[in-house]
């Protein structure tokens, strides 16, 4: 048993995939996704937006690939980025097929909905000849005729079944690297679906809540429908779908991963919400902290708390932890012990300090780590 047996997750078991040199399921880590929205026939500035999405930390990035054009510009954008690509595919099989010859990791396609038997052994083979993993993605806006007719309406078992329609497809090809999602904008239904598939089979799965909104809106639909799946032990990858900046659907995705404890990644800052008692401004000083320490990426955890009556407790489970006190001296503390006072005038400036201090010595301790074994 753990120490902290309230905070365990046991992850449902998948069998593994590989989108590209990314490992998808078992026991790897959950990756975070985002998929870009430039046209991807304009090389240079997918090419750019992947870049900064890389640099936030995404995982695997999804490009659409509607058109002979943008089949084009693919092969002339996965040379030029670090992350595997997940060609989207919908209907063409062609463009399924030259996406895998453009080095595509990963398609998205749903199999049932490339036409013929005889097309999808084409878009099998050409993702066996390429090293091509896929996803099967259902989504509750576009079911297939019959099983609306069945079921009256999306519901989870239509989804699940049509989910488990295209994965035969796939297994009767003698195909069987791939992972799926069924995705719905309703939080209930997504959430229900995902449950009844991950009974279902043993394929990995990549959670969404798709069309989730707007940056706060979709921010909370996504934490809610994802965070509540993720806890439950369901899901191997994600991608938090927001009408926003890529960039910030990647920063969403290791958000809640963080919350729950599955992956850390960067300083994740606890701080209070302020009343009547706070020091100093607290919202004001979390905004700024939190715009300069962007660039860190070593896991940390900084407490900023604007008065004594929980500064001190919440500081001894941080690395750095900052309590305000009166006539505007406050405390610091390092390793969950008091070490130094600080004034108003430079508190920003004084804990990005500390905190790029404290990520220089645990990137140093790692690397010597790793050359001792």
């Amino acid at each position: 048993m753990s120490v902290r047996p309230y905070r365990d997750i046991y992850r449902r078991k998948s069998r593994q995939i590989m989108v590209g040199p990314v490992p998808v399921g078992g026991d790897a880590p959950i990756t975070v996704q985002t998929m870009t929205n430039t046209l991807t026939a304009d090389v240079e500035a997918t090419v750019a937006q992947v870049r900064r999405c890389e640099e936030a930390g995404v995982d695997i990035i999804r490009i659409s690939c509607p058109d002979e054009a943008s089949t084009e510009g693919l092969a002339k954008i996965i040379p030029q980025v670090k992350v595997p690509v997940v060609a989207d595919i919908h209907f063409h099989y062609k463009r399924a097929i030259e996406a895998a010859e453009a080095g595509a990791a990963c398609l998205r396609i749903n199999p049932g909905n490339i036409g013929s038997a005889e097309r999808v052994r084409e878009v099998v083979k050409a993702a066996k000849d390429h090293g091509c993993s896929m996803r099967i993605g259902v989504n509750a806006g576009s079911l297939e005729r019959h099983l609306l007719e069945k079921y009256g309406e999306p519901v989870p078992e239509a989804m699940v079944e049509s989910a488990l329609e295209h994965a035969k497809i796939l297994e009767d090809n003698d195909f069987f690297d791939f992972k799926i999602s069924v995705k719905a904008s309703d939080v209930f239904l997504a959430a229900a679906a995902y449950q009844g598939l991950a009974e279902a089979c043993d394929y990995p799965l990549h959670l969404g809540v798709t069309e989730a909104g707007g940056l706060r809106t979709g921010t909370i639909k996504s934490s809610i429908g994802i965070g509540s799946l993720l806890w439950a032990g369901i899901g191997d990858t994600i991608r938090v779908s927001l009408s926003a900046d890529p960039v910030e659907e990647v920063k969403v995705g290791f958000d809640i991963l963080k919350s729950l404890g599955l992956r850390y990644r960067g300083v994740n800052v606890i701080s209070c919400p302020s009343c009547a008692r706070q020091q100093f401004d607290v919202i004001e000083t979390v905004r700024v902290l939190e715009e300069r320490l962007a660039h860190i990426t070593t896991p940390m955890t900084v407490s900023v708390i604007g008065c004594v009556v929980n500064g001190p407790g919440e500081a001894r489970e941080t690395d750095i932890g900052f309590t305000g006190g009166g006539k505007g001296t406050h405390q610091v503390y390092i390793a969950g012990q008091p070490a130094h006072r600080l004034k108003d005038e430079s508190i920003v400036d004084h804990l990005v300090g500390l905190v790029e201090t404290k990520a220089a010595e645990i990137e140093k301790e790692r690397q010597e780590a790793a050359a001792a074994e």
